[in-house]
C-alpha cells in the first residue's frame, strides 16, 4: 500500500508535482495551489491511501522535486 500527504496550506503553486505525477496531482484553479486527486483533508494534510504500488514512483518523484517539502511518500 502507498500513503501520500500533502500539506496543502505551504504550498506555493510551482506546479512540479503536477509535472512529475500528472494521475496524483493537478493545480487549483481557485488559489493555485497543489490538490492531491481523492484525497481526504485531516486538519490540513490531505492523505490517499492507494493499493496501487504503481504510483509510488511518480509520486516519489514528485516530493524530490517539491521545493518547500510538503509531499510525504510511503510504502507500508
Amino acid at each position: 500500500m502507498v500513503v501520500v500527504t500533502l500539506q496543502r496550506d505551504k504550498c506555493i503553486g510551482c506546479n512540479y508535482c503536477v509535472e512529475m505525477a500528472p494521475e496524483q496531482f493537478a493545480m487549483s484553479k481557485k488559489d493555485g495551489k497543489s490538490v492531491l486527486l481523492r484525497s481526504q483533508d485531516k486538519k490540513g494534510f490531505h492523505t490517499i491511501k492507494s493499493h496501487d504500488d504503481v504510483i509510488y514512483d511518480n509520486c516519489e518523484k514528485a516530493s524530490k522535486a517539491c521545493p518547500v517539502k510538503i509531499i510525504d511518500v510511503k510504502q507500508v
